[in-house]
């Protein structure tokens, strides 16, 4: 006998309401099966069978509030079942909401311009799923999304708020990567790190602390209930917005039919007036790092390690690669960053990129660029690295960090104009439109910066398109770029170099963290602020080209050098605003002030 128990839906979540149950006493229920519906002030969601059996009892119900733990049924096997009562079928509405006018869907042009050019260099437990549609009749919606993930849910979302009847594909957990194996699960470890390193400069702050130990699993306890948390977030939202959901894998064939074969081999063929791509990406690999999960990692499974490794190394020192190695080193390892290219975290400033590596090296990490890695070899004490020019390290684990693959096999495809490139990516115009009329693609399928933000902003543009909204096209080279590990890094628009690069006489600003007191408040003084700017004939700044930053919380202080660049603004008026102190961010005003011709602390 298993009991179902109210979860708990969020870290202040103290009491739930069934709403709905989607099974009776009697009726037979598989574990991962949705069982039944729950309302908290937080979300509304619906939760899967912890167990498979028959479902002996209701014991609260529908209407019912109670508190998280409390028994609200009971599954056992058949025998002990009551007799079979009336099922009580979910109800799957594609029906938009009633308080919104009928979208006007507009065609898109069928003539496809040139796909863009390559963008700059990119950096558990089960949540409760959506009740699947079953698959077994044909359907049509207006629009149909393949792929779950921050672009394709961000479609589905911003859509069936303008009122149009979506469908959603994903053949594993809503939310995709970023969620689930990318940028929450890394973000929560990059934190426990910020936390062991907080206790470690403890006693500069007076306060004196034991050695922090860390229970991994704990660490892993944490991060699944945040996921699980955001996951039901996600479900909750795409149900209130009449997203009908199907569970299975999906293909794209001719006139604009998307097959969805579920995990027991049954098929569905839904139709819409429009298509939206957006399958995803998966770890890229290298020759003769063949990816076991044991010696040989990817972002994946490093995500779930269970213990600290005494030895690592890290293959790639891109924004991922950073990450991890920013974060193993803080609690504990042994780290060996190995990056091809002259400099880490390659499209960022050289001069960003320079604090990162410093701090790194000072921290302790062994940091190696300019270097190819040639393969690993298993011996006595460990696992052999061999990079450069006949060089090597022994590791305990390696991580292969690399980027990330487009995944557009399983699409099929066939039947379609929708063309695909050497390397994978669906090829698109600047409206993300592909070669095949009413058909889009988004997110990592395609060859644009691999960031959930632009996935969302491709999401928002393309359903703008659909509703002939004349959407202006995302501007890549822009797009605001964050980097977690420690220091942070985080930039919009050009380098100083591509600035130069591009045609441009420029004026440059730096202005370091270590004279900023706030930052001296907290203890971390790494970093600098950079400003590039048009030079104008007197040799001040004119309008703003880039801004970059390396530092304590720079992925929290960009949003103003960001709005900068994209609204085209000028030193002048920037520096007219009031920035507040004592502040991280107001290192950026004070750089800015500096290409007027006159400073205050710089």
């Amino acid at each position: 006998m298993a009991d179902v128990v109210m979860p708990q839906l969020g870290e202040t979540v103290t009491e739930g309401t069934i709403t709905r149950w989607f099974k009776q006493p009697g009726d037979e229920v598989a574990i991962d099966e949705v069982l039944f519906e729950v309302s908290t002030d937080k979300v509304d969601s619906e939760v899967p069978s912890p167990a498979a059996g028959v479902l002996n009892e209701i014991v609260v119900a529908e209407g019912e509030t109670v508190d998280v733990g409390v028994v609200l049924a009971r599954i056992g096997d058949a025998a002990a079942a009551p007799a079979p009562a009336a099922a009580q079928a979910p109800e799957v509405s594609a029906e938009p909401p009633s308080d919104l006018p009928p979208p006007v869907l507009v065609p898109p042009t069928t003539e496809v311009g040139s796909p863009p050019a390559a963008a700059a260099p990119a950096a558990a437990a089960a949540a409760p799923s959506p009740a699947a549609v079953p698959v077994s009749a044909t359907s049509h919606h207006d629009v149909i999304v393949i792929g779950g993930g921050p672009a394709g849910y961000g479609a589905a979302l911003y859509g069936a708020a303008a009122g149009l009847d979506f469908a959603l594909v994903e053949m594993d957990k809503l939310g995709g990567t970023c969620l689930h194996v990318g940028c929450i699960p890394a973000k929560e470890l990059l934190e426990t790190a910020a936390v062991v390193r907080a206790i470690g400069h403890a006693d500069e702050f007076g306060i004196t602390v034991g050695e922090p130990s860390i229970d991994f699993g704990q660490v892993q306890v944490r991060k699944n209930k945040v996921i699980d948390t955001l996951t039901a977030g996600v479900t909750g939202l795409l149900k209130h917005r009449k997203v009908t959901i199907y569970d299975g894998v999906g293909t794209l064939g001719a006139n604009r039919t998307v097959t969805v074969t579920g995990a027991d081999g049954a098929a569905v063929a839904i139709t819409a007036d429009h298509v939206v791509l957006a399958s995803g990406s998966s770890p890229r690999t290298l020759p003769g790092f063949e990816i076991d999960g044991v010696n040989v990692m990817t972002s994946d499974e490093v995500l779930s390690l269970d213990h600290v490794p005494d030895r690592v190394a890290i293959i790639g020192g891109g924004a991922i690669g950073c990450e991890f190695a920013s974060m193993l080193l803080d609690v504990g390892s042994e780290v060996t960053l190995l990056e091809y290219m002259p400099n880490l975290i390659p499209g960022a400033d050289i001069d960003c990129s320079r604090v990162v590596e410093r701090a790194f090296k000072g921290r302790g990490m062994t940091v190696n660029t300019g270097v190819a890695v040639s393969g690993w070899e298993p011996t006595a004490d460990g696992l052999k690295v061999n990079f450069g020019e006949g060089d090597s390290v022994i590791v305990d684990k390696i991580a292969v960090s690399v980027g990330r693959a487009p995944r557009s096999g399983n699409l099929a495809l066939d039947g379609t104009a929708v063309q695909v490139d050497e390397r994978g990516f669906v090829e698109i115009d600047p409206l993300c439109r592909t070669h095949e009329p009413h058909v889009y693609a988004i997110g990592d399928l395609v060859n644009t910066a691999q960031l959930a933000h632009v996935g969302f902003a491709e999401g928002m543009m393309v359903v703008k398109d659909m509703l002939g909204e004349t959407p202006m096209p995302i501007d890549y080279g822009n797009v605001p770029w964050c980097i977690y590990c420690h220091p942070e890094v985080a930039f919009a628009g050009m380098t100083e170099q591509q600035a130069k690069d591009e045609g441009f006489d420029v004026v440059v600003s730096k202005h370091k963290y270590s004279g900023n007191s706030r930052a001296m408040i907290i203890g971390e003084t790494d970093g600098l602020v950079k400003v590039i700017a048009e030079k104008l004939p007197d040799g001040t700044g004119g309008r703003i080209l880039g801004v970059h930053m390396a530092g304590p919380w720079v992925t929290e202080q960009l949003g103003q050098g960001y709005l900068a660049v994209n609204w085209e603004a000028t030193v002048n008026e920037v520096a007219q605003f009031i920035q507040p102190h004592p502040t991280l961010s107001e290192l950026f005003g004070e750089t800015v002030l500096a290409l007027t011709g006159r400073s205050l602390h710089g």
